[in-house]
């Protein structure tokens, strides 16, 4: 490697996290309004260069204090975009991460130096035009988690402590886009042994009382 080389010149990383919560039956991914230029007044995902003396990880977190003030949440590397022009001031090459937060007790920071405000997006809702390229960052990382809600516990995480039947439904048909019946889906859950009837229930008005469930500890989630 020839360091004098020009083309190694000028370049830089960021990070960029898509932070999925379900909160009211709904999955969510979090966005910032920027404040600064580039792309002032566009939704952007949480994210921010790397400092010379951090890891990728370590910025990631420090970003999502710094942009959210969310602290101690589940992230973990997907995809990298390298796009040689995926920014306007200089390459970037982006190392996305996928977070996972329970939304029970979740506090966000509304507004800092370089953002407006931070809000939880339906996944149908997110813009179309955001910052950079983080509309396909984000496409990218929806396809991601469809494979790690089949393959992985990650939605012990993803959902609040308790929830009922119809919510868990309407989780995975939102992840992976596609209709379940519902005595089939609660069928085949109660089957798999994976939930634990907590004895509650959830009033909702206007409906019969709903019964609330947890993960069983040691469960997987397949379907």
């Amino acid at each position: 490697m020839d360091i004098k080389n020009p083309l190694y010149k000028n370049q830089g990383i960021h990070v960029v996290c898509s932070l999925f919560t379900v909160n009211e039956g709904k999955v969510r991914i979090l966005l910032a309004l920027r404040s600064n230029e580039p792309y002032s007044n566009k939704w952007m995902l949480p994210s921010g260069a790397v400092y010379n003396n951090e890891d990728c990880e370590t910025a990631m977190k420090r970003e999502m204090i710094e942009k959210t003030g969310i602290d101690n949440i589940y992230i973990e590397q997907f995809h990298v975009f390298s796009n040689p022009k995926r920014s306007p001031l200089m390459r970037m090459i982006a190392i996305g991460y996928i977070g996972i937060i329970n939304s029970d007790n979740l506090k966000i920071k509304k507004k800092t130096e370089k953002t407006q405000n931070v809000e939880w997006f339906e996944l149908n809702d997110v813009p179309t035009d955001m910052a950079y390229d983080h509309r396909e960052i984000f496409l990218k990382a929806k396809e991601a988690l469809k494979v790690k809600i089949l393959q992985t516990d990650i939605l012990k995480t993803l959902l609040p402590k308790y929830f009922t039947m119809p919510e868990l439904q309407n989780v995975y048909e939102i992840i992976l886009e596609k209709n379940f019946d519902r005595r089939n889906f609660r069928k085949k859950f109660l089957q798999l042994d994976l939930l634990e009837n907590t004895g509650k229930l959830q009033e909702i008005k206007g409906h019969r009382p709903a019964i609330l469930y947890k993960f069983k500890e040691n469960s997987k989630d397949i379907i």
